[in-house]
């Protein structure tokens, strides 16, 4: 969990080296922005610092981005790392979770791109999804080895941030849309015509990734999470469209990512103080944590001591 120094890059904006050592203030953050595909880098956050951490579950996709953005503290990551290295089946979730909570971030938007599978969410479309149905077999616990835990994802997101974000996004002109069911799955393939017709029949609203997995570990981490998903195109269950391509996805990100940009700087701005009625997202593990401390390993109890505070000192 150690950070270590970064060199800085040519043509990019400096950044400050960094000792948590030296300047522990450094490594905090308030708000947390996760970077889907096509956007890497979120323009205004000045008085920049590079942390690359270390986690448990090892290296998180890239370093995080520290700075201020609109009066507050934020911290960015890019869910595939810069230069789009990792694919969604190679992304290791645990780690990105883990640096945000490392972080003390307690609030995260991430920006995700999918598919639309109805015809009233059109491409370039913003929708924060409230629902997902997970198709995929990937890690998306942190616990485990010696320690059972079972959340609540009856309601897998934040309301109170989902909301805030909405209210922005339709403030601003952006055609938004508040409630949706995301179907996560595997790729790095899209879907086939028979798939894509399949989740429309399961209730999906929009195809993508990337959003279930983190969903369940912002939850386990007891982080407020919200998905501002960018609708790029119908996938592929209409008959007279063409298949999805990657020309056509990027087509539609440039545009939806000014308009991503535009709606995270001015919900950044505007986030009103934490309401502990409006959401249960920091209590989750209250009563999700099924096995006696004296049972659990120690060296489970170590990397679960972020989450459980019984398990610090032990």
């Amino acid at each position: 969990m150690t950070p270590k120094k970064t060199a800085q890059r040519s043509g990019k904006t400096p950044v400050k080296k960094t000792s948590s050592a030296r300047k522990p203030e450094a490594l905090r953050a308030e708000i947390g922005i996760l970077g889907g595909t096509g956007l890497y880098e979120i323009e205004g956050i000045h008085d920049l610092k590079e942390v690359r951490l270390r986690t448990p579950w090892g290296d998180p996709s890239d370093e995080y981005i520290l700075g201020m953005l609109e009066g507050r503290r934020v911290a960015f990551l890019s869910r595939h790392g810069r230069g789009h290295r990792f694919g969604p089946s190679e992304i290791n979730y645990r780690a990105n979770v883990y640096g945000f909570k490392i972080l003390g971030v307690d609030r995260l938007i991430s920006i995700n791109s999918v598919g639309s599978l109805r015809e009233e969410i059109h491409p370039r479309d913003i929708v924060f999804a409230d629902q997902f149905i997970d198709k995929t077999k990937r890690a998306s616990t942190f616990f485990g080895e010696g320690c059972v835990a079972h959340i609540s994802l009856a309601d897998p997101v934040c309301p109170q941030l989902s909301r805030h974000c909405h209210q922005i996004a339709v403030g601003l002109g952006i055609r938004s849309r508040l409630g949706a069911t995301y179907v996560c799955m595997e790729g790095p393939a899209f879907s086939t015509r028979a798939e894509s017709r399949m989740h429309r029949i399961w209730g999906g609203d929009l195809i993508g990734m990337t959003a279930a997995t983190e969903a369940k570990l912002f939850r386990e981490a007891e982080i407020c999470y919200t998905t501002m998903n960018l609708a790029t195109d119908y996938d592929t269950w209409r008959e007279q469209d063409e298949g999805v391509t990657v020309g056509m996805i990027f087509e539609n990100l440039r545009e939806n990512i000014s308009k991503a940009k535009e709606i995270i700087r001015k919900a950044v701005a505007t986030l009103p103080a934490y309401d502990d009625t409006a959401c249960r997202c920091r209590h989750v593990l209250a009563a999700a944590v099924v096995t006696a401390a004296k049972h659990v390993p120690a060296a489970t109890r170590k990397k679960l001591a972020l989450f459980v505070p019984e398990y610090r000192g032990r």
